[in-house]
């Protein structure tokens, strides 16, 4: 299953969209408020979602969607656009500018293709697993095949829960440099050949979808923690690496530690 031209017109057309929105209410007084599972949540978040979710209803009314903030609708359907308004809530509200808007297409629960949007740095990320590109420049992954000489990024040592923890500072001990935090913008790094190896764990499909053909298109390879192909059913526990040498030795790290 690939994309087509039309298809990733459209992402880039949803990304247009969010740009602006994202800019005009970075660094603003805005309410942050907390959702049950206490994440951060603003009227930017909600409202980029719904106009990107409107326009997929006016130019794709048969395809479903799956959203972090309004949830699933037709998502029964073969294709699923998958939408994150803001990957790195936290980043915003802070005024970091390392976050994101994430786009992807899913065709039977595959992840086809990716668009990781940032808004502040205005680069765009895209790629259909066989190539990526920053700004229609190509991109590819580092050469790196041992974790001894790899830079491992992840998220926040408290986003690993229970025997996570253990598999993080497993990988932390043997790599050469380690970098905590990024959210979506860790696995740009690594499409651009600046990182090469991301561990998360508990993510949810629209924290990861749009990053699987990005990292793959880059010439990296993205699983579970098993080492089986991400899905929009996949539990989201993530790894993503620059080579596939690299990719089976922080795997095996990972069994070993949990």
């Amino acid at each position: 299953m690939t994309a087509d031209a039309a298809d990733l017109a459209f992402a880039h057309e949803l990304a247009d969209l969010a740009r602006p929105l994202a800019r005009r209410w970075y660094r603003a007084d805005l309410d942050v408020e907390r959702k049950a599972d206490a994440s951060p949540v603003t009227v930017a978040d909600r409202e980029i979602e719904r106009t990107l979710r409107t326009r997929i209803a006016e130019r794709r009314p048969g395809d479903g969607v799956l959203g972090e903030e309004h949830g699933r609708e037709r998502t029964d359907r073969e294709r699923v656009w998958v939408v994150d308004p803001i990957d790195g809530t936290k980043s915003f509200v802070t005024g970091s500018p390392l976050f994101g808007t994430l786009v992807a297409l899913a065709v039977r629960g595959l992840p086809i293709l990716g668009v990781i949007e940032v808004p502040v740095l205005e680069e765009r990320f895209a790629g259909d697993g066989r190539t990526a590109t920053l700004d229609g420049r190509p991109l590819r992954a580092r050469a790196c095949t041992r974790v001894a000489d790899a830079v491992v990024a992840t998220g926040s040592p408290d986003a690993f829960p229970g025997r996570f923890a253990a598999a993080s500072a497993a990988l932390d001990r043997v790599g050469a440099l380690r970098r905590w935090g990024g959210d979506c913008y860790m696995y740009a790094q690594l499409a651009l050949g600046l990182v090469d190896v991301v561990v998360e764990a508990v993510l949810e499909p629209y924290d990861f979808a749009a990053l699987v053909p990005v990292v793959q298109g880059a010439g990296g390879v993205m699983t579970d923690w098993s080492g089986a192909q991400l899905t929009l059913a996949s539990s989201g526990d993530v790894v993503a690496a620059a080579t596939p040498a690299l990719h089976g030795q922080a795997l095996a790290l990972l069994r070993e530690a949990t």
